[in-house]
């Protein structure tokens, strides 16, 4: 049987991008109609690429060294070219938002920010994997925002559905109506990478699928709320690889709310460099650090 911390768990590790190498990477049958992605490995480069766009998806490994680091240089790049910029980050649950403003501001210690938003129990990744960027952003005055929903929440539908939340529990995620769970290519991708799991004791692949989209819906809610009442900023999204790649998670779900106009790019960070498919491409940008 698949407790709720093991589901969780599952979910935490298809956004490590763990499935990339088994299910993006793999080559389209006819290799001359599959996706050419532009390559990127510094700042400079990875700038022409981004400038128009409104919202820019920084897919990474959330243990990887390389990806933290590539995310600060490109966050840092873009900012010098634009101030009004935001960065939206899955690390951080919603309850947590007023804490993040704090530190943002300059209110409280970033050890306080630690400990307010219960960083260790809810997300513990390594701190320092993360702790460059906020630095910044508090040096910088970016608005930082908590993109996730409550892990309650999420461990609750994993286990038992949507059927299972309360009033209450629906205070940080969107309505139900908002839950868009028809993405057929989406759901073969999850129950691809987690094939294994289904047939043991009372795992419901359903819920577990609901679960990822939950999160999904969350962190797409909350930047289409802040590009709503910023337009003039670029929103940077941190976030893991399952949650961006092919826009299937989160990118779709921001098109869904605020129309086709809007620009967005999703740059994977450290994928294998055949990672392609045949209809449509994984990603719009590879950045490929250069000591990798």
């Amino acid at each position: 049987m698949l407790t709720s911390r093991k589901l969780l768990a599952l979910l935490y590790s298809l956004t490590l991008g763990l499935s990339l190498g088994v299910l993006a990477c793999q080559r389209p049958q006819d290799a001359s109609m599959a996706v050419e992605v532009p390559v990127q490995t510094t700042p400079q480069g990875m700038l022409a690429e981004l400038q128009q766009a409104d919202v820019i998806y920084l897919g990474e490994r959330h243990d990887s060294t390389a990806d933290h680091a590539a995310q600060l240089a490109i966050v840092q790049a873009l900012h010098q070219q634009n101030p009004n910029l935001a960065i939206a980050m899955e690390m951080f649950q919603r309850p947590f938002q007023p804490v993040l403003d704090r530190y943002i501001a300059g209110e409280i210690s970033e050890a306080d920010l630690v400990a307010g938003t219960e960083y260790e129990t809810r997300w513990g990744f390594p701190w320092e994997l993360y702790a460059p960027i906020l630095r910044f952003a508090q040096a910088q005055k970016i608005p930082v925002l908590a993109l996730n929903a409550p892990r309650e929440v999420v461990r609750k539908v994993a286990r038992q559905g949507l059927e299972s939340l309360q009033p209450e529990d629906w205070t940080y995620i969107p309505p139900q109506d908002q839950i868009d769970t028809s993405n057929a290519a989406y759901r073969q991708y999850v129950r691809q990478a987690f094939g294994g799991h289904g047939g043991h004791g009372t795992f419901n692949f359903d819920h577990f699928f609901t679960a990822q989209v939950i999160w999904d819906e969350t962190m797409a809610a909350n930047i289409s709320q802040f590009r709503q009442a910023n337009p003039d900023h670029t929103v940077v999204v941190l976030a893991g690889q399952g949650h961006v790649v092919y826009g299937y998670g989160i990118p779709d779900r921001v098109e869904r709310r605020l129309g086709p106009q809007l620009q967005q790019k999703i740059v994977l960070l450290n994928p294998p460099l055949d990672a392609a498919r045949q209809d449509k491409a994984i990603a719009d940008v590879i950045w490929q650090s250069p000591d990798r």
